[in-house]
């Protein structure tokens, strides 16, 4: 007994089974003599006759003893948690989201890793928010709104786009790009490329014998410059409705080559047909690829009745004469809207075709024919088409050689002309007198709202009182946005002949 007081004093849970023990069984301790005082002077039992509670107390004690104090029943997961976690660690596994609740989607979706494969993301996932992470965790810069203001479309438009840019003919598997096609076919709407890589040079292997005397040892081979053909990928694009393309190279440093912006034969006529096959596209842009006459009549002649096309921009280009009358044949055979030759090598007669072309088309509204050479021959018969056409709104003819005579009959063309809104006629050689006659176009213009006269000679008197009559213009253009019906009746009420308007 004496044993079992001592391991009571060193073991305090002992002590307590004893005292249970003791309690249990206390008519065998009343028999045996004086043995149970020693325990009583020992243990705390005492304290318990005094104190009522002191058996709740005592539980409540050894609960917060024997348990971890930073447990509490307000932190348990709830069970809804406990899955939505399961399902976010198991995503790339065992997709789960449309069987959701919406609030139960949301916090899966604000939790999924950027990271995840686009098999299992692409046609699952539409949460703008999503996109806009996996967008910004790539690219620093992001303008949406170039994108139609989807983040998704923006990844999968921008994420193709670099694939195209470094996919190297005849190294690069093309699976890498065909493969996205189930993926991206439904959000890619624009793709624009400003680099084609061309194949790689590889070293010749060294011939043996005399054949070796023949040619320089290691000299490079010289393979087929020919770059990725798009006809595979816009056939599967069934929304595409912008393609926007510069064959060159970027950042090239020491490894310049004229070859690396070589648009070859090869791939004008790929284009060409993979264009004329897209029933969808609406905007065509091929810049600063050293388009000539005879490919630019390639792509153009593909371009001919198509149903949709509404903007060809092939500026910075090497388009000459030749080239304008294939543009001109086009105006009349297809819906065109915007037409961009600027920068080329545009003369007097392909200024021409333009203009007899531009005098009775009904579509197009936006003519940019700048840094060319058109002089006052191109640049007078489009001021006579003008006087017929009722459709252009926007001419941009700067840098052009342009001089007095046709400042000229531009000025006949302000008097009548009503739907023009700007012209551009900066970088040329104006004068003073055409400055004038201008000037006294101007006076009977109530339409022209832009009219750019910079390095034009002509006198800053002239040019001050143009601007006040563009001026004065876009007032009344802001009058009639803001209270058309007032504006209406005025016509009415007075007449055409006293409205102001020709």
């Amino acid at each position: 007994m004496q044993d079992n007081v001592t391991s009571a004093l060193l073991d305090p849970s002992h002590s307590s089974v004893s005292t249970q023990d003791k309690s249990s069984t206390g008519g065998h301790t009343s028999s045996t003599g004086p043995q149970p005082s020693k325990l009583s002077s020992i243990t705390p039992v005492p304290a318990k006759s005094r104190n009522p509670n002191s058996g709740a107390n005592f539980h409540r004690m050894r609960r917060i003893i024997a348990e971890d104090p930073e447990w509490s029943l307000t932190i348990v997961p709830l069970l809804t948690e406990l899955c939505i976690q399961h399902i976010i660690k198991n995503f790339q596994r065992n997709p789960i989201l449309k069987q959701l609740l919406p609030e139960h989607q949301q916090k899966v979706l604000n939790h999924l890793s950027p990271d995840l494969p686009l098999a299992v993301t692409a046609n699952l996932i539409d949460d703008e928010n999503y996109w806009l992470r996996c967008c910004m965790q790539r690219w620093p810069v992001c303008h949406v709104a170039e994108h139609g203001g989807s983040w998704k479309r923006m990844f999968f438009e921008r994420h193709l786009e670099n694939l195209l840019k470094h996919f190297i003919p005849g190294t690069t598997d093309p699976a890498v790009i065909l493969d996205l096609l189930p993926l991206c076919r439904n959000y890619v709407r624009r793709v624009h490329v400003d680099q084609f890589l061309p194949p790689v040079r590889l070293l010749a292997q060294p011939q043996t014998g005399d054949q070796s005397d023949s040619g320089s040892e290691g000299e490079m081979e010289e393979p087929a410059l020919d770059h990725y053909q798009l006809g595979d990928l816009v056939a599967g694009l069934s929304h595409l409705e912008e393609l926007d393309l510069v064959y060159g190279v970027k950042d090239c440093g020491m490894n310049f080559e004229w070859n690396l912006f070589l648009f070859t034969y090869h791939d004008c006529h790929s284009l060409a047909a993979t264009i004329k096959a897209c029933h969808t596209l609406k905007i065509f842009k091929l810049t600063q690829s050293k388009v000539n006459d005879e490919k630019a009549r390639i792509i153009i002649r593909s371009l001919l009745d198509h149903p949709v096309l509404e903007e060809l921009d092939l500026s910075h280009n090497l388009i000459g004469d030749r080239g304008a009358r294939g543009a001109a044949k086009l105006l009349n055979h297809s819906r065109l809207r915007v037409l961009n030759l600027a920068n080329n090598q545009v003369h007097g007669p392909g200024a021409q075709s333009l203009a007899h072309a531009l005098a009775h088309n009904t579509n197009l509204v936006s003519l940019n024919l700048r840094l060319n050479c058109i002089k006052d021959e191109g640049g007078q018969a489009l001021a006579h088409a003008l006087q017929t056409n009722k459709c252009l709104t926007t001419l941009h003819l700067g840098g052009n050689e342009l001089s007095e005579p046709t400042a000229t009959l531009l000025s006949q063309v302000l008097a009548i002309n009503t739907t023009l809104t700007s012209i551009n006629l900066s970088c040329n050689h104006i004068g003073l007198d055409g400055g004038k006659q201008l000037l006294e176009g101007m006076s009977d213009n109530k339409t022209l709202l832009e009219f750019d006269l910079r390095l034009s000679d002509v006198a800053q008197e002239s040019e001050y009182l143009i601007g006040q009559a563009l001026y004065a213009n876009r007032e009344a253009a802001r009058q009639r946005a803001l209270n058309p019906s007032h504006f209406m009746s005025t016509i009415t009420a007075s007449g055409p002949e006293n409205s102001g308007i020709k």
